[in-house]
């Protein structure tokens, strides 16, 4: 398949079709400033299902997509946007598998493409100030890089501490957990005992919470025991549930700083630097 349009009429709507429904984050990866769109679709009849440590196991067939774009003024989003490119995690034969596509200038079809791309990006921001940059589309072994677990793809962002959240759908507001719940895409249990991953961009959380969220989403799916080798192997453990003391943190502040500053981490899908983000770490 050379094209996948997942979107019903223009796909500068960003609406999803029919069987697919949004998921939105507490905390979320920083790319650039782009703005993302999630989208999951289960096959009929399937559910995603909560497993005993508080993982998420999908079934096959499942399909979780990710739109990165930019309003072209995000005073006004009501001017328009650019779509870049849409990411694609299908599970098949109880393995993950990756797939990217490139939207084209039209906004009309996106292709895939495998072999990454770099793409000239340019907005304004909410305080009226021009930015641009050279936007990077990972390759589809970059994908990897950051998608292994114990040396499997998993995906990174939609677990249950992050979708644990109110959102608002038909005009409702309504528990985001109740809602998939509700639309028989995910089985049935209290999401009052399932834990939260707090928006580093709230204020009113704690700094330290704030912190360690941002590391979680941002660092730890490269940074903790079980994943790709290089990382794994340098005694940090940057995931939200990790003690504090077994993160490795406290020692190598000025290290963490370091890699931040140099815009060394992280590793990859980063042309600018995270201002926000590293003011909140440092």
């Amino acid at each position: 398949m050379s094209s996948y349009n997942i979107f019903q009429g223009s796909p500068s709507d960003l609406l999803p079709t029919a069987g697919f429904h949004l998921l939105e984050l507490n905390a979320v990866l920083f790319m650039d400033y782009a703005y993302k769109q999630r989208l999951i679709h289960v096959p009929e009849g399937f559910q995603v299902e909560k497993e005993a440590d508080g993982t998420l196991d999908f079934p096959n067939g499942t399909l979780l997509t990710k739109t990165f774009f930019y309003y072209l003024d995000e005073r006004s989003p009501e001017l328009g946007k650019r779509i870049i490119e849409t990411r694609l995690l299908i599970k098949q034969n109880d393995a993950w598998n990756l797939a990217t596509y490139i939207w084209n200038e039209e906004q009309t079809e996106a292709t895939l493409e495998l072999d990454g791309l770099d793409t000239s990006v340019s907005w304004i921001n909410k305080d009226g100030k021009n930015i641009s940059t050279l936007y990077h589309v990972p390759t589809q072994n970059e994908c990897m890089t950051c998608h292994q677990s114990d040396l499997a793809l998993t995906p990174i962002g939609p677990k249950l501490r992050n979708l644990n959240r109110i959102v608002e759908r038909s005009g409702n507001t309504i528990h985001q957990i109740e809602y998939l719940q509700s639309l028989n895409i995910l089985s049935d249990f209290d999401h009052n005992q399932i834990t939260i991953l707090p928006d580093y961009k709230n204020n009113q959380v704690n700094i330290a919470d704030r912190a360690r969220a941002y590391l979680e989403i941002n660092c730890a799916h490269c940074h903790n025991p079980q994943a790709w080798e290089a990382p794994a192997e340098r005694d940090f453990d940057f995931r939200y549930e990790t003690a504090f003391s077994d993160t490795g943190i406290r020692f190598e502040t000025e290290k963490i700083s370091d890699a931040l500053l140099d815009m060394d981490m992280p590793f990859i899908g980063t042309t600018l630097l995270d201002d926000e983000g590293v003011n909140l770490l440092l």
